[in-house]
Parts: structure tokens; sequence; C-alpha cells
């Protein structure tokens, strides 16, 4: 089960990234963040009281609750850069960068939590994503040779925070349901996501709000929301380091979409590059 809520996961976050590229053309990245926000912790909530897990929150332990707003505040930097580079860049030159959080994820997984059963296997299906994410990388940059390139200093960051993300909530959702755990993570996301707006001024664009990309904010909220119910049920009960490649291989559907929405074409390096980072993720899937 957990393996399906894995890939689930990876489906809803590859419709995340179109959505959100949809919502913020006119519309800023810290204020669209902020916006969605808003629909994941419904959803999040929502899914609370189906499951029945709303009473059980006075039996969070304080380890548990510190790692699970830890982990909020890594999501929340992670979200802020991710949107703020998809704003800047290409999804075709944003999504692989941010996505190299997997190789990290899965190092700090082995060393962390000590997943060292299969490690042989673990390591050959990073060094195949870490290779297919440069290939990626390399040649999106290679394009832009003119272009502002602060937005990969924005999806590094992202990838980064991401990384933390995944290790701070393995520790915090331990003895947690995962459905209350997210939605407690989403309120410090929220939190955090909204102080920034207003810190920078950038609550007056509500009066200005384009109604079509609130409609697509929206709807990456509810994809985003539906993303983690299942990433994080897969973290719970399965192994990190293969639950996180398995869903970083929404680049695939990401992708896809960008070729037929925003017509982002790639080169054959590119394609080869993605080809081993679902080679790398089918090897970690299957064999451990």
């Amino acid at each position: 089960m957990w393996l399906l809520m894995a890939v689930l996961s990876a489906m809803f976050a590859g419709l995340t990234a179109i959505l959100a590229k949809c919502g913020i053309k006119k519309t800023d990245s810290d204020l669209a963040t902020a916006l969605r926000t808003i629909v994941v912790l419904v959803f999040s909530w929502v899914m609370v009281l189906i499951v029945g897990s709303a009473d059980t929150i006075t039996d969070i332990t304080l380890h548990s609750f510190v790692f699970l707003v830890l982990s909020g505040l890594a999501t929340g930097a992670s979200w802020i850069c991710y949107f703020k580079a998809l704003s800047m860049g290409d999804v075709n030159k944003v999504v692989p960068i941010d996505k190299s959080s997997t190789v990290l994820t899965v190092i700090l997984a082995i060393i962390c939590f000590g997943e060292f059963h299969n490690l042989a296997v673990k390591l050959i299906g990073t060094v195949l994503l870490a290779v297919g994410i440069f290939l990626m990388i390399e040649k999106k940059q290679a394009e832009q040779k003119s272009e502002n390139r602060i937005w990969m200093l924005y999806a590094v960051l992202s990838a980064v925070f991401a990384a933390l993300t995944s290790v701070l909530a393995k520790v915090g959702i331990s003895g947690v349901e995962s459905n209350l755990a997210t939605a407690i993570r989403t309120s410090v996301v929220l939190i955090m996501a909204w102080i920034i707006v207003f810190a920078k001024g950038k609550h007056k664009g509500l009066k200005t709000l384009d109604k079509k990309e609130l409609l697509f904010i929206s709807l990456s909220g509810i994809a985003t929301g539906a993303s983690w119910l299942c990433y994080y049920y897969a973290i719970q009960n399965g192994v990190v380091s293969v639950v996180v490649p398995i869903d970083k291989m929404s680049i695939l559907l990401a992708v896809t979409f960008s070729y037929i929405f925003f017509k982002e074409k790639l080169t054959v390096k590119s394609l080869i590059g993605l080809g081993l980072m679902l080679v790398g993720t089918l090897v970690m899937a299957i064999f451990c």
C-alpha cells in the first residue's frame, strides 16, 4: 500500500507544478504560496475529520510535535523557494534541480535511520538519479547564457529544504496518524507563508488578484494536499530511501505537461537524463 501511495504522491506532485505555473504568471509567488497553503490546510483537516484522528492530537509527544514543526518550517522554506523559481524560470529548468533533493534525502535516510538494507542497490539507484539530474540541469544551464539565473539559486535552496523536510517528518510522524501530522505541518507552513507576505507588503496584491490565476492556485493547492496525504502515509509506513525517489518521479508528469501546455522541449541529452532518473527509481522500488 505504501508503494501505491508513493506513486499517487508523484502523480499529484507533477500536477502541482503545472497548475502552480499557470497561477503565478501575474500573481506574486509568495502570495500564491500563501493562498495555496490555505487550500492545502482545509484539505488536510477535512481528511483528519474523515479518518477521525483529531482526538489523538493530545497524545502527540513534545518530541514528535517539535519535529513536525521543524518539518513544516523546512517545507515552507522549500515551497517559497520552489514557487519563486517557477515564477522566474521554465518548469523543465526548475523541476530537475528541485528533484535533486532525492539524492541528499536518500543519503540522510541511510545515515540517520540506518536503512542499510540493500545498500548497494540504493547507492546504484542514487548514482543513476544523480547522473540523470546532472544531464537535465546541464542542458538547461547552457540555454541561459545571458538570462538572469537567480531562479537557479531558489531551485537549489528548494531542494535542500525539501531533503530536510523528509528526514524531519520521518522523526516527527512516528506514532502520529499521518493525516493529522500533515495537517499540523501545513498549519506551520500557513503561518510562515503569511508572515512573509505581510512582512514584504505583498498582501496588497489581493486586491488585484486575477480570478483565473486564483482558480489555478486553488487547484494546485488541492493537488498538493492530495500529494502530501499520500506521501506522508508512505513515509510513515514505508522505507524513506525508496519512497522519496518514487515521489520525485513526478518530474515525468511535469515534463510531459510542460511540453504539451508550455511547449518546453527537451534535447536528447535531457531525455537520456530523464531516462536514467526513471531507471534509478525503478531499481530502488523493485529491488529494495
